[in-house]
């Protein structure tokens, strides 16, 4: 299976493919980040980050995509930017008909490390090992991604998804 995660944001989008299979686990086929000009309107920053996207998802072409849903506390202002980023993104896949899955950054941490609040290391170190890389993925957005698409592996190895159900850190389980 072909998993594509998305990192969004307006400024810098981190992407990273993956590919899983039941005896290899997981191995990174591509990853990086598009970005777009700080000093450009917002309009065209969506629309560069919109164009960016496609051509990604044409070359990429996965079977599935996940994404990193939104969670912000402090900056109201950056977290709208961000849904907006994150709205090109949910676009460009239901225009190329894939299936989208959302993971919170809780169930990213907890699927790589079993920590909710793990850090940002421990979770670059957990992909690099994961994906049996030599080094930390850079940018750390091309980390995150990675990092999402290696969750979507882990919780829908099928694409019965309704089947897997998620541990939080509580202990308590639900259906994705």
């Amino acid at each position: 299976m072909r998993i594509l995660g998305i990192d969004p944001g307006i400024g810098i989008c981190g992407f990273g493919l993956i590919e899983t299979t039941s005896r290899a686990g997981a191995k990174a086929l591509d990853f990086g980040a598009v970005t777009t000009k700080v000093d450009a309107p917002i309009p065209a920053r969506l629309k560069d980050l919109y164009d960016s996207l496609v051509q990604v998802f044409d070359e990429c072409k996965p079977e599935m995509v996940a994404v990193e849903k939104l969670f912000f506390a402090k900056n109201i202002t950056t977290g709208i930017v961000v849904a907006e980023a994150r709205g090109i993104v949910l676009l460009v896949a239901e225009q190329k008909g894939l299936p989208v899955y959302e993971f919170t950054p809780n169930e990213i941490k907890m699927s790589l490390t079993g920590y909710g609040a793990a850090t940002k290391t421990q979770i670059e170190e957990m992909v690099r090992v994961h994906l049996g890389l030599e080094n930390k993925p850079k940018p750390d957005d091309a980390a995150d991604a990675l990092a999402v698409a290696i969750t979507c592996g882990f919780l829908y190895p099928t694409k019965s998804a309704e089947k897997y159900e998620f541990s939080n850190s509580r202990g308590r389980k639900r259906r994705m």
